[in-house]
């Protein structure tokens, strides 16, 4: 769906904070689903979590993914943080389960995908990103032959402020 735009990339590459941006000037936004199930998981004693059950936290995410596009308004730009290819992404990685095959076709989103690309000098781990930076570029270099192995077109960020970020993908997505 083409008013459907992913925001995806390198772990710790400033995606959250663009989508907050996105959503300052006035578009509507869908925050990641691996964050809310994290918050989630660990406030429920749950163990859908990444370092708990990488399986079960992709296949929440997927589930959460799907359902956050149904609730997306019928009309305008819709931002997600990360979403169904990503979950699906790491499915595939750590179970080799192929749901991602069927997004080929199904549940696209706008062909212009919008990565945030490894940034040493901005990433931090937080209660929700345990992982590191090594993890992080493996995680990129996944998404980036992914998206690329499922037609969509890949554009990513410069290393730059986030309002210049914005304007970036703004201009891009005319």
């Amino acid at each position: 769906m083409d008013r459907f735009i992913i925001l995806s990339g390198c772990s710790g590459g400033g995606k959250s904070t663009l989508l907050a941006e996105l959503g300052r000037r006035g578009f509507t936004t869908v925050e990641e689903p691996g964050r809310r199930i994290v918050i989630e998981e660990t406030g429920n004693g749950g163990t859908a979590l990444p370092w708990v059950n990488i399986e079960a936290f992709a296949r929440r995410a997927i589930a959460m993914a799907l359902e956050d596009r149904q609730k997306a308004p019928p009309e305008g730009l819709v931002f997600f943080d990360r979403g169904l290819i990503d979950a699906a992404s790491a499915l595939r990685h750590v179970s080799g389960d192929s749901f991602i095959d069927g997004l080929r076709r199904a549940h696209r989103y706008s062909r212009l995908v919008f990565l945030t690309p490894p940034w040493p000098e901005i990433y931090r781990g937080d209660n929700e990103r345990k992982h590191g930076f090594d993890a992080a570029i493996e995680e990129y270099e996944r998404l980036l032959r992914d998206y690329d192995e499922l037609g969509y077109d890949i554009a990513v960020l410069p290393k730059s402020a986030v309002e210049e970020r914005a304007d970036f993908i703004l201009a891009r997505i005319g």
